[in-house]
Protein backbone atom coordinates (compact mmCIF):
# COMPACT_ATOMS: atom_id res chain seq x y z
CA UNK A 1 0.00 0.00 0.00
CA UNK A 2 1.41 3.43 -0.78
CA UNK A 3 0.78 6.81 1.36
CA UNK A 4 -1.58 8.23 -1.34
CA UNK A 5 -3.65 4.59 -1.10
CA UNK A 6 -3.88 5.38 2.46
CA UNK A 7 -4.84 8.70 1.82
CA UNK A 8 -7.56 7.42 -0.34
CA UNK A 9 -8.85 5.10 2.52
CA UNK A 10 -9.27 7.38 4.90
CA UNK A 11 -10.51 10.14 2.52
CA UNK A 12 -13.60 7.72 1.54
CA UNK A 13 -13.89 6.78 5.11
CA UNK A 14 -14.76 10.61 5.73
CA UNK A 15 -17.01 10.72 3.05
CA UNK A 16 -18.84 7.94 3.93
CA UNK A 17 -19.40 8.81 7.57
CA UNK A 18 -19.96 12.28 6.69
CA UNK A 19 -22.66 11.82 4.56
CA UNK A 20 -24.37 8.99 6.14
CA UNK A 21 -23.69 10.08 9.84
CA UNK A 22 -23.90 6.29 10.91
CA UNK A 23 -21.08 6.58 13.34
CA UNK A 24 -20.77 8.89 16.13
CA UNK A 25 -18.75 11.97 16.46
CA UNK A 26 -16.12 10.11 19.13
CA UNK A 27 -15.80 6.97 16.81
CA UNK A 28 -14.83 8.75 13.64
CA UNK A 29 -12.21 11.12 16.00
CA UNK A 30 -11.06 7.28 17.34
CA UNK A 31 -11.15 5.53 13.90
CA UNK A 32 -9.61 8.58 11.72
CA UNK A 33 -6.90 8.71 14.63
CA UNK A 34 -5.83 5.54 14.19
CA UNK A 35 -6.05 5.55 10.42
CA UNK A 36 -4.29 8.61 10.03
CA UNK A 37 -1.56 7.19 12.37
CA UNK A 38 -0.75 4.04 10.52
CA UNK A 39 -0.80 5.96 7.15
CA UNK A 40 2.03 8.35 8.90
CA UNK A 41 4.04 5.54 9.60
CA UNK A 42 3.77 4.30 6.22
CA UNK A 43 4.61 7.48 4.76
CA UNK A 44 7.70 7.60 6.95
CA UNK A 45 8.84 4.56 5.36
CA UNK A 46 7.40 5.17 1.71
CA UNK A 47 9.97 8.73 2.37
CA UNK A 48 12.82 7.17 3.54
CA UNK A 49 12.64 4.59 0.42
CA UNK A 50 12.55 8.09 -1.76
CA UNK A 51 15.45 9.43 -0.44
CA UNK A 52 17.74 8.09 -2.94
CA UNK A 53 16.63 7.88 -7.04
CA UNK A 54 17.50 4.86 -8.60
CA UNK A 55 20.97 4.46 -9.41
CA UNK A 56 21.45 6.03 -13.26
CA UNK A 57 17.84 6.88 -13.34
CA UNK A 58 16.56 9.51 -16.38
CA UNK A 59 13.75 11.30 -15.74
CA UNK A 60 11.24 13.23 -18.52
CA UNK A 61 11.84 16.44 -15.84
CA UNK A 62 14.16 16.91 -13.07
CA UNK A 63 13.76 20.48 -10.22
CA UNK A 64 16.82 20.00 -8.81
CA UNK A 65 17.82 22.10 -5.79
CA UNK A 66 14.74 23.44 -5.18
CA UNK A 67 12.99 24.16 -1.48
CA UNK A 68 9.89 21.53 -1.88
CA UNK A 69 6.90 21.85 0.49
CA UNK A 70 4.35 19.06 0.62
CA UNK A 71 1.71 20.28 3.39
CA UNK A 72 0.18 16.42 3.73
CA UNK A 73 3.64 14.87 4.92
CA UNK A 74 5.11 18.06 6.60
CA UNK A 75 7.84 18.20 4.12
CA UNK A 76 9.76 21.31 4.16
CA UNK A 77 13.35 20.92 2.78
CA UNK A 78 15.71 21.27 -0.27
CA UNK A 79 15.58 18.09 -2.59
CA UNK A 80 15.31 17.16 -6.00
CA UNK A 81 12.16 16.23 -7.62
CA UNK A 82 11.93 13.80 -10.65
CA UNK A 83 9.23 13.32 -13.12
CA UNK A 84 8.38 10.56 -15.45
CA UNK A 85 4.68 9.91 -17.24
CA UNK A 86 2.69 12.77 -16.03
CA UNK A 87 3.76 11.52 -12.37
CA UNK A 88 6.00 12.75 -10.17
CA UNK A 89 8.52 9.71 -9.56
CA UNK A 90 11.08 10.24 -7.10
CA UNK A 91 11.82 12.71 -4.07
CA UNK A 92 15.63 12.54 -3.88
CA UNK A 93 17.96 13.73 -1.27
CA UNK A 94 20.56 13.71 -4.38
CA UNK A 95 20.23 15.78 -7.86
CA UNK A 96 18.86 14.13 -10.26
CA UNK A 97 19.16 13.85 -14.41
CA UNK A 98 16.73 14.26 -16.81
CA UNK A 99 15.92 14.94 -20.19
CA UNK A 100 15.23 18.94 -19.00
CA UNK A 101 16.73 20.14 -16.05
CA UNK A 102 15.20 23.01 -13.58
CA UNK A 103 17.70 24.30 -11.40
CA UNK A 104 15.55 25.55 -8.73
CA UNK A 105 17.78 26.96 -6.46
CA UNK A 106 16.48 29.59 -4.06
CA UNK A 107 13.02 28.45 -5.24
CA UNK A 108 9.89 26.69 -3.64
CA UNK A 109 8.72 23.73 -5.10
CA UNK A 110 4.62 23.22 -4.59
CA UNK A 111 1.94 21.37 -5.44
CA UNK A 112 0.32 23.58 -8.24
CA UNK A 113 -2.59 25.62 -6.84
CA UNK A 114 -6.51 24.37 -6.78
CA UNK A 115 -8.89 26.42 -7.99
CA UNK A 116 -12.69 24.93 -6.99
CA UNK A 117 -14.04 28.42 -8.24
CA UNK A 118 -13.04 29.92 -11.39
CA UNK A 119 -15.85 30.90 -14.33
CA UNK A 120 -12.67 31.60 -16.64
CA UNK A 121 -12.91 28.32 -18.27
CA UNK A 122 -11.32 29.38 -21.81
CA UNK A 123 -7.67 28.82 -23.55
CA UNK A 124 -7.15 32.82 -22.21
CA UNK A 125 -8.27 32.65 -18.81
CA UNK A 126 -6.04 29.52 -18.65
CA UNK A 127 -2.98 31.81 -19.59
CA UNK A 128 -3.48 34.04 -16.69
CA UNK A 129 -4.07 31.13 -14.22
CA UNK A 130 -1.20 29.56 -15.29
CA UNK A 131 0.93 32.14 -14.59
CA UNK A 132 -0.62 32.62 -11.15
CA UNK A 133 0.20 28.86 -10.67
CA UNK A 134 -2.71 27.40 -11.17
CA UNK A 135 -2.61 23.77 -11.89
CA UNK A 136 -6.44 22.90 -11.89
CA UNK A 137 -9.62 25.63 -12.09
CA UNK A 138 -13.08 23.95 -12.01
CA UNK A 139 -16.31 25.46 -12.51
CA UNK A 140 -17.98 24.42 -9.28
CA UNK A 141 -20.20 27.50 -8.23
CA UNK A 142 -22.26 27.58 -11.57
CA UNK A 143 -21.59 24.86 -12.70
CA UNK A 144 -22.17 22.80 -16.41
CA UNK A 145 -25.69 22.72 -18.00
CA UNK A 146 -25.15 19.85 -20.35
CA UNK A 147 -21.93 17.91 -18.76
CA UNK A 148 -20.91 15.53 -21.65
CA UNK A 149 -20.99 18.39 -24.14
CA UNK A 150 -19.00 21.08 -21.84
CA UNK A 151 -16.36 18.11 -20.79
CA UNK A 152 -16.15 17.19 -25.00
CA UNK A 153 -15.38 20.66 -25.22
CA UNK A 154 -12.52 21.21 -23.24
CA UNK A 155 -11.06 17.81 -23.66
CA UNK A 156 -7.41 18.40 -25.70
CA UNK A 157 -7.52 22.51 -25.78
CA UNK A 158 -6.93 22.77 -22.05
CA UNK A 159 -3.73 24.65 -21.13
CA UNK A 160 -4.81 23.37 -17.45
CA UNK A 161 -7.29 20.70 -15.66
CA UNK A 162 -10.55 21.44 -15.38
CA UNK A 163 -14.34 20.26 -14.34
CA UNK A 164 -17.56 21.60 -13.66
CA UNK A 165 -20.67 20.54 -11.20
CA UNK A 166 -23.91 19.93 -12.15
CA UNK A 167 -25.80 23.74 -12.16
CA UNK A 168 -29.00 23.59 -10.27
CA UNK A 169 -29.61 26.69 -12.74
CA UNK A 170 -29.83 24.66 -15.39
CA UNK A 171 -31.26 21.82 -13.99
CA UNK A 172 -34.81 23.64 -12.92
CA UNK A 173 -34.38 25.44 -16.13
CA UNK A 174 -35.09 22.25 -17.69
CA UNK A 175 -37.93 21.44 -15.28
CA UNK A 176 -39.61 24.52 -16.31
CA UNK A 177 -39.52 23.51 -19.69
CA UNK A 178 -36.93 25.80 -20.78
CA UNK A 179 -33.23 24.75 -21.51
CA UNK A 180 -31.43 27.11 -23.50
CA UNK A 181 -28.53 26.41 -25.68
CA UNK A 182 -25.96 29.37 -24.21
CA UNK A 183 -24.79 30.92 -21.28
CA UNK A 184 -26.63 31.27 -17.54
CA UNK A 185 -29.44 33.45 -18.33
CA UNK A 186 -29.03 35.50 -15.24
CA UNK A 187 -31.27 37.93 -15.87
CA UNK A 188 -34.37 35.70 -16.84
CA UNK A 189 -37.87 35.45 -15.31
CA UNK A 190 -37.45 31.79 -15.03
CA UNK A 191 -34.70 32.62 -12.29
CA UNK A 192 -38.26 34.19 -10.44
CA UNK A 193 -40.51 31.15 -10.82
CA UNK A 194 -40.88 28.75 -7.99
CA UNK A 195 -41.34 25.45 -9.02
CA UNK A 196 -43.85 23.28 -8.48
CA UNK A 197 -44.51 19.85 -6.57
CA UNK A 198 -45.00 18.31 -9.54
CA UNK A 199 -41.68 19.77 -11.14
CA UNK A 200 -39.49 18.79 -7.65
CA UNK A 201 -38.61 15.35 -9.32
CA UNK A 202 -37.82 16.18 -12.61
CA UNK A 203 -35.39 18.66 -10.86
CA UNK A 204 -34.29 16.17 -9.49
CA UNK A 205 -33.76 13.65 -12.44
CA UNK A 206 -31.77 16.48 -14.30
CA UNK A 207 -29.71 17.08 -11.19
CA UNK A 208 -28.83 12.91 -11.63
CA UNK A 209 -28.33 13.20 -15.28
CA UNK A 210 -25.57 15.63 -15.12
CA UNK A 211 -24.24 14.13 -12.03
CA UNK A 212 -23.89 10.66 -13.92
CA UNK A 213 -22.00 12.61 -16.61
CA UNK A 214 -19.62 13.55 -14.49
CA UNK A 215 -20.28 16.50 -12.32
CA UNK A 216 -18.63 17.37 -9.21
CA UNK A 217 -21.07 18.23 -7.01
CA UNK A 218 -24.36 20.30 -7.38
CA UNK A 219 -23.89 23.87 -7.80
CA UNK A 220 -26.25 26.46 -6.75
CA UNK A 221 -26.74 30.00 -7.04
CA UNK A 222 -29.55 30.64 -4.35
CA UNK A 223 -28.82 34.70 -4.72
CA UNK A 224 -29.33 34.69 -8.61
CA UNK A 225 -32.79 32.62 -7.93
CA UNK A 226 -35.27 34.31 -6.06
CA UNK A 227 -37.99 31.56 -7.56
CA UNK A 228 -35.85 28.85 -5.57
CA UNK A 229 -38.25 28.12 -2.69
CA UNK A 230 -36.43 26.66 0.48
CA UNK A 231 -38.56 23.47 -0.42
CA UNK A 232 -36.86 23.21 -3.59
CA UNK A 233 -33.35 23.51 -2.27
CA UNK A 234 -34.06 20.99 0.70
CA UNK A 235 -34.53 18.40 -3.07
CA UNK A 236 -30.85 19.37 -4.03
CA UNK A 237 -29.23 19.03 -0.84
CA UNK A 238 -31.19 15.28 -0.72
CA UNK A 239 -29.42 14.68 -4.02
CA UNK A 240 -26.09 15.29 -3.11
CA UNK A 241 -26.40 13.53 0.30
CA UNK A 242 -27.63 10.67 -1.96
CA UNK A 243 -24.80 10.67 -4.45
CA UNK A 244 -22.34 11.49 -1.52
CA UNK A 245 -21.20 14.56 -3.39
CA UNK A 246 -20.91 18.75 -2.33
CA UNK A 247 -23.22 21.27 -2.59
CA UNK A 248 -21.54 24.41 -3.95
CA UNK A 249 -23.63 27.08 -2.98
CA UNK A 250 -23.77 30.73 -3.67
CA UNK A 251 -26.04 32.18 -0.62
CA UNK A 252 -29.35 33.91 -0.99
CA UNK A 253 -28.24 37.00 0.67
CA UNK A 254 -25.17 38.70 2.25
CA UNK A 255 -25.82 37.37 6.19
CA UNK A 256 -25.91 35.07 8.52
CA UNK A 257 -29.66 34.02 8.25
CA UNK A 258 -28.80 32.98 4.56
CA UNK A 259 -25.54 30.86 5.68
CA UNK A 260 -28.13 29.24 8.57
CA UNK A 261 -30.74 28.08 6.06
CA UNK A 262 -27.26 26.43 3.95
CA UNK A 263 -26.10 25.00 7.35
CA UNK A 264 -29.68 23.47 8.57
CA UNK A 265 -30.20 21.76 4.79
CA UNK A 266 -26.77 20.11 5.21
CA UNK A 267 -27.52 19.14 8.95
CA UNK A 268 -31.19 18.00 8.37
CA UNK A 269 -29.97 15.47 5.05
CA UNK A 270 -26.16 15.11 6.24
CA UNK A 271 -25.37 16.24 2.24
CA UNK A 272 -21.80 17.68 2.24
CA UNK A 273 -21.72 21.77 1.98
CA UNK A 274 -19.28 24.12 0.73
CA UNK A 275 -20.05 27.73 0.79
CA UNK A 276 -18.07 29.58 -1.61
CA UNK A 277 -16.45 33.54 -1.32
CA UNK A 278 -17.79 33.65 2.11
CA UNK A 279 -16.46 37.17 2.02
CA UNK A 280 -18.72 38.34 0.02
CA UNK A 281 -21.60 36.27 1.75
CA UNK A 282 -21.35 37.57 5.44
CA UNK A 283 -19.22 40.71 4.97
CA UNK A 284 -18.63 42.32 8.21
CA UNK A 285 -19.83 38.98 9.91
CA UNK A 286 -17.00 36.55 8.43
CA UNK A 287 -15.96 35.86 11.73
CA UNK A 288 -19.15 34.50 13.23
CA UNK A 289 -19.88 32.44 9.82
CA UNK A 290 -16.67 30.69 10.53
CA UNK A 291 -17.48 30.01 13.70
CA UNK A 292 -20.39 28.28 12.42
CA UNK A 293 -18.66 26.18 9.68
CA UNK A 294 -16.02 25.40 11.77
CA UNK A 295 -18.72 24.34 14.88
CA UNK A 296 -20.22 21.75 12.51
CA UNK A 297 -16.63 20.36 11.51
CA UNK A 298 -16.09 19.62 14.89
CA UNK A 299 -19.33 17.90 15.45
CA UNK A 300 -18.49 15.89 12.53
CA UNK A 301 -20.16 17.78 9.41
CA UNK A 302 -18.51 17.85 6.26
CA UNK A 303 -18.58 21.52 5.87
CA UNK A 304 -16.01 23.70 4.07
CA UNK A 305 -16.10 27.61 3.32
CA UNK A 306 -13.95 29.62 0.67
CA UNK A 307 -12.62 33.49 -0.17
CA UNK A 308 -10.57 35.60 -2.55
CA UNK A 309 -8.22 37.86 -1.15
CA UNK A 310 -9.82 41.00 -2.49
CA UNK A 311 -12.13 43.79 -1.16
CA UNK A 312 -14.63 43.88 -4.03
CA UNK A 313 -16.87 41.22 -6.17
CA UNK A 314 -17.74 40.73 -9.82
CA UNK A 315 -21.13 40.13 -10.88
CA UNK A 316 -23.40 40.98 -13.85
CA UNK A 317 -25.54 43.92 -13.10
CA UNK A 318 -28.54 42.65 -14.68
CA UNK A 319 -29.10 39.83 -11.58
CA UNK A 320 -31.36 39.46 -9.17
CA UNK A 321 -28.54 40.76 -6.90
CA UNK A 322 -28.94 44.12 -8.10
CA UNK A 323 -32.82 44.09 -7.54
CA UNK A 324 -34.64 46.60 -5.12
CA UNK A 325 -32.89 46.90 -1.78
CA UNK A 326 -29.49 46.08 -3.17
CA UNK A 327 -28.02 49.30 -1.31
CA UNK A 328 -28.87 48.07 1.82
CA UNK A 329 -28.26 44.78 1.44
CA UNK A 330 -24.38 45.15 0.67
CA UNK A 331 -23.71 48.51 2.38
CA UNK A 332 -22.81 50.21 -0.83
CA UNK A 333 -23.54 52.98 -2.81
CA UNK A 334 -24.15 54.00 -7.02
CA UNK A 335 -20.20 55.17 -6.50
CA UNK A 336 -19.18 51.60 -5.38
CA UNK A 337 -20.01 50.10 -8.76
CA UNK A 338 -17.11 49.98 -11.28
CA UNK A 339 -18.14 49.01 -14.80
CA UNK A 340 -15.78 46.52 -15.91
CA UNK A 341 -15.10 47.55 -19.28
CA UNK A 342 -14.17 51.22 -18.92
CA UNK A 343 -13.03 51.45 -15.13
CA UNK A 344 -16.30 54.23 -14.35
CA UNK A 345 -18.04 53.97 -11.20
CA UNK A 346 -21.46 54.43 -11.87
CA UNK A 347 -24.13 56.94 -10.56
CA UNK A 348 -27.88 56.40 -10.32
CA UNK A 349 -28.30 57.35 -13.63
CA UNK A 350 -25.96 55.34 -15.41
CA UNK A 351 -26.70 52.16 -13.14
CA UNK A 352 -30.21 52.41 -14.63
CA UNK A 353 -28.80 51.89 -18.17
CA UNK A 354 -26.27 50.08 -17.60
CA UNK A 355 -28.58 47.24 -15.63
CA UNK A 356 -31.37 47.84 -19.05
CA UNK A 357 -28.25 46.82 -21.48
CA UNK A 358 -26.38 44.28 -19.05
CA UNK A 359 -22.82 43.56 -18.52
CA UNK A 360 -20.20 42.99 -16.05
CA UNK A 361 -19.71 45.45 -12.78
CA UNK A 362 -17.05 44.91 -10.04
CA UNK A 363 -18.73 46.08 -6.87
CA UNK A 364 -16.29 47.54 -4.12
CA UNK A 365 -18.56 46.62 -0.96
CA UNK A 366 -15.61 44.83 1.64
CA UNK A 367 -13.15 46.07 4.24
CA UNK A 368 -9.82 44.92 4.24
CA UNK A 369 -9.96 43.71 7.89
CA UNK A 370 -12.42 41.27 6.55
CA UNK A 371 -10.51 39.63 4.30
CA UNK A 372 -7.32 39.45 6.93
CA UNK A 373 -9.95 37.28 9.58
CA UNK A 374 -10.85 35.16 6.41
CA UNK A 375 -7.65 34.21 5.77
CA UNK A 376 -6.17 33.75 8.71
CA UNK A 377 -9.05 30.89 9.82
CA UNK A 378 -7.63 27.26 9.78
CA UNK A 379 -10.98 25.94 7.77
CA UNK A 380 -10.58 28.60 4.94
CA UNK A 381 -9.64 27.37 1.62
CA UNK A 382 -8.70 30.26 -1.04
CA UNK A 383 -10.52 30.13 -4.35
CA UNK A 384 -10.51 33.28 -7.08
CA UNK A 385 -14.28 33.77 -8.33
CA UNK A 386 -12.08 34.10 -11.20
CA UNK A 387 -14.61 35.83 -13.86
CA UNK A 388 -14.64 34.71 -18.00
CA UNK A 389 -11.73 36.28 -19.64
CA UNK A 390 -11.99 40.18 -20.20
CA UNK A 391 -9.05 42.36 -20.63
CA UNK A 392 -10.97 44.51 -17.72
CA UNK A 393 -11.99 41.71 -14.98
CA UNK A 394 -11.15 41.37 -11.80
CA UNK A 395 -8.36 41.13 -10.87
CA UNK A 396 -8.65 37.99 -8.82
CA UNK A 397 -8.82 36.30 -12.61
CA UNK A 398 -5.44 36.65 -12.69
CA UNK A 399 -3.83 37.48 -9.27
CA UNK A 400 -5.47 35.89 -6.49
CA UNK A 401 -2.94 33.16 -5.63
CA UNK A 402 0.35 34.83 -5.95
CA UNK A 403 -1.81 38.25 -3.98
CA UNK A 404 -1.64 35.66 -0.80
CA UNK A 405 1.82 34.57 -1.21
CA UNK A 406 2.83 38.31 -1.96
CA UNK A 407 0.58 40.29 0.36
CA UNK A 408 -0.74 37.79 3.19
CA UNK A 409 2.50 36.06 3.52
CA UNK A 410 5.65 38.01 2.53
CA UNK A 411 4.38 41.69 3.32
CA UNK A 412 2.03 40.90 5.76
CA UNK A 413 2.31 37.72 8.15
CA UNK A 414 -1.16 36.78 8.39
CA UNK A 415 0.01 33.44 6.89
CA UNK A 416 3.01 31.35 7.14
CA UNK A 417 4.16 30.33 3.36
CA UNK A 418 3.34 26.05 4.60
CA UNK A 419 -0.33 27.14 5.96
CA UNK A 420 -1.09 29.26 2.87
CA UNK A 421 -0.03 26.86 0.19
CA UNK A 422 -2.07 24.19 2.31
CA UNK A 423 -4.99 26.44 1.82
CA UNK A 424 -4.18 26.21 -2.08
CA UNK A 425 -3.16 22.55 -2.76
CA UNK A 426 -4.11 19.96 -0.22
CA UNK A 427 -7.23 21.43 1.11
CA UNK A 428 -9.04 21.65 -2.18
CA UNK A 429 -8.28 18.37 -3.24
CA UNK A 430 -9.35 17.02 -0.11
CA UNK A 431 -13.04 18.73 -1.10
CA UNK A 432 -12.83 16.89 -3.97
CA UNK A 433 -11.94 13.47 -2.87
CA UNK A 434 -15.57 12.64 -1.97
CA UNK A 435 -16.97 13.19 -5.12
CA UNK A 436 -13.76 12.66 -7.46
CA UNK A 437 -11.39 9.89 -5.75
CA UNK A 438 -8.39 10.19 -8.43
CA UNK A 439 -7.91 13.94 -6.50
CA UNK A 440 -6.05 11.97 -3.77
CA UNK A 441 -3.11 12.48 -6.44
CA UNK A 442 -3.81 16.22 -6.44
CA UNK A 443 -2.21 19.03 -4.03
CA UNK A 444 0.71 16.63 -2.86
CA UNK A 445 4.59 16.47 -3.79
CA UNK A 446 4.68 12.78 -3.23
CA UNK A 447 5.83 10.04 -5.60
CA UNK A 448 2.70 8.86 -7.21
CA UNK A 449 1.14 12.05 -7.18
CA UNK A 450 0.13 13.88 -10.92
CA UNK A 451 3.29 15.97 -11.54
CA UNK A 452 1.11 19.41 -11.20
CA UNK A 453 3.97 21.49 -9.91
CA UNK A 454 4.31 24.85 -9.03
CA UNK A 455 7.64 27.14 -9.04
CA UNK A 456 7.89 30.41 -7.57
CA UNK A 457 10.28 32.60 -5.61
CA UNK A 458 8.93 33.38 -2.59
CA UNK A 459 10.86 37.21 -2.10
CA UNK A 460 9.57 38.76 -5.09
CA UNK A 461 6.15 36.71 -6.32
CA UNK A 462 3.53 39.51 -6.20
CA UNK A 463 0.06 39.93 -7.96
CA UNK A 464 0.04 42.56 -10.94
CA UNK A 465 -3.59 42.57 -11.89
CA UNK A 466 -5.35 45.73 -10.85
CA UNK A 467 -8.89 47.18 -10.69
CA UNK A 468 -7.57 50.14 -13.33
CA UNK A 469 -4.97 48.39 -15.01
CA UNK A 470 -6.64 45.16 -15.69
CA UNK A 471 -5.56 41.76 -16.13
CA UNK A 472 -1.75 41.21 -16.11
CA UNK A 473 0.17 38.03 -15.60
CA UNK A 474 1.54 37.79 -11.71
CA UNK A 475 5.14 37.77 -11.54
CA UNK A 476 7.71 35.07 -9.59
CA UNK A 477 6.01 32.07 -10.99
CA UNK A 478 9.07 30.92 -13.54
CA UNK A 479 7.63 27.01 -14.19
CA UNK A 480 4.38 25.56 -13.64
CA UNK A 481 3.75 22.41 -14.90
CA UNK A 482 0.81 20.59 -15.78
CA UNK A 483 0.46 16.75 -15.44
CA UNK A 484 4.53 16.43 -16.46
CA UNK A 485 4.52 18.87 -19.35
CA UNK A 486 5.67 22.73 -18.77
CA UNK A 487 2.98 25.14 -19.54
CA UNK A 488 5.01 28.22 -18.38
CA UNK A 489 8.78 28.28 -18.91
CA UNK A 490 11.23 30.64 -17.82
CA UNK A 491 7.91 33.15 -16.89
CA UNK A 492 7.07 32.55 -20.85
CA UNK A 493 3.41 30.37 -21.70
CA UNK A 494 4.72 27.75 -23.46
CA UNK A 495 2.80 27.13 -26.86
CA UNK A 496 0.88 24.44 -28.49
CA UNK A 497 0.81 22.41 -25.47
CA UNK A 498 -2.53 20.84 -23.74
CA UNK A 499 -2.43 18.69 -21.49
CA UNK A 500 -5.14 19.36 -18.73
CA UNK A 501 -7.38 16.72 -18.61
CA UNK A 502 -10.85 16.51 -16.78
CA UNK A 503 -11.34 15.86 -13.21
CA UNK A 504 -14.45 13.55 -13.48
CA UNK A 505 -17.00 12.65 -10.86
CA UNK A 506 -17.47 8.95 -9.53
CA UNK A 507 -20.48 8.75 -10.81
CA UNK A 508 -19.74 9.27 -13.97
CA UNK A 509 -21.11 6.73 -16.64
CA UNK A 510 -19.62 5.30 -20.15
CA UNK A 511 -21.83 5.25 -22.57
CA UNK A 512 -23.50 1.34 -22.65
CA UNK A 513 -23.41 1.65 -18.88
Amino acid sequence: MTILTGYRIIAQFRGRINCRGTISNHWIRVVLALLLGAVAMLARAELQEEQVAPQGAVYDIAINNGRVIDPETSLDAVRHVGIAAGRIASISTTPLRAQRTIDATGLVVSPGFIDLHAHGQSYAANTFQAHDGVTTALELETGADNMARWLASRAGNALINYGASASHVYARLQALGDCPEADIPVAEASNYAPLSSAQLPLLKDALRRQLEAGGLGIGVLAGYTPGASRDELRHVFEIAAEFEVPVFVHVRNPDLQSIEEVTEHAEATLASLHIVHINSMVLRHIGSAIDKVEAMQSRGFDIMAELYPYTAASTSIESALFDEGWRQKFGASYEDIQWQETGERLTETTFREYREKGGTVILHMMDEEWIRTGLSRDSTIVASDGMPFSPHAHPRSAGTFARVLGKYVREDGILTLSEAIEKMTLMPARRLEIVAPDAVRKGRIQAGADADITIFEPDSIVDQATFQGGLKFSAGIPYVIVNGVLVVDEGSTVPDVFPGRAIIGKHAQMPGE
